[in-house]
């Protein structure tokens, strides 16, 4: 069975992580959407907010299902053995950041990245820059699936 886990803060979930899992079902048995939790981190949505609006995007999809986690991404998929780890890839920057940690997951434990490159129609967005957009009043509808629900 394979299993992968895709892990982050998703504050909020994003057309292009939407765009990513979709794309990504056909190649795992499971998918689990970790939402990794960061007691220094100043979130903008509740980890009930983020679970919602994620259960609530994927809740026909069967293989789909949203965990959170804290402390290191590869010890998380170790306990639940899954032996891969989903990442987007939106530019040249992310694959330099992405590939450093997918090579010291690799040296660590073994589990694998599978990278998918963002649709065009999505790679320029970004959790940060919805949270941007919505901090000034700005209307961000087209870049989130309708389940997250703008403050």
């Amino acid at each position: 069975m394979k299993k992968a886990v895709f892990p982050g803060s998703f504050d909020p979930i994003t057309l292009g992580h939407v765009d990513i899992i979709r794309r990504a079902i056909p190649l795992f048995d499971e998918i689990i959407i970790a939402i990794g939790v960061n007691a220094k981190k100043n979130y903008m949505f509740s980890l009930d907010e983020r679970k919602n609006f994620i259960g609530s995007t994927f809740f026909a999809e069967d293989k789909i299902s949203v965990e959170t986690y804290s402390g290191l991404t590869v010890d998380y998929c170790k306990s639940i053995n899954a032996d891969f780890i989903l990442r987007g890839l939106r530019n040249p920057a992310d694959f330099e950041f992405e590939k450093a940690i997918a090579q010291t997951n690799r040296k660590l434990s073994g589990i694998e990245t599978v990278f998918l490159l963002t649709s065009a129609d999505t790679s320029f967005i970004s959790s940060s820059i919805v949270r941007d957009i919505m901090r000034n009043g700005g209307d961000a509808t087209q870049l989130i699936p309708p389940s997250v629900k703008i403050k």
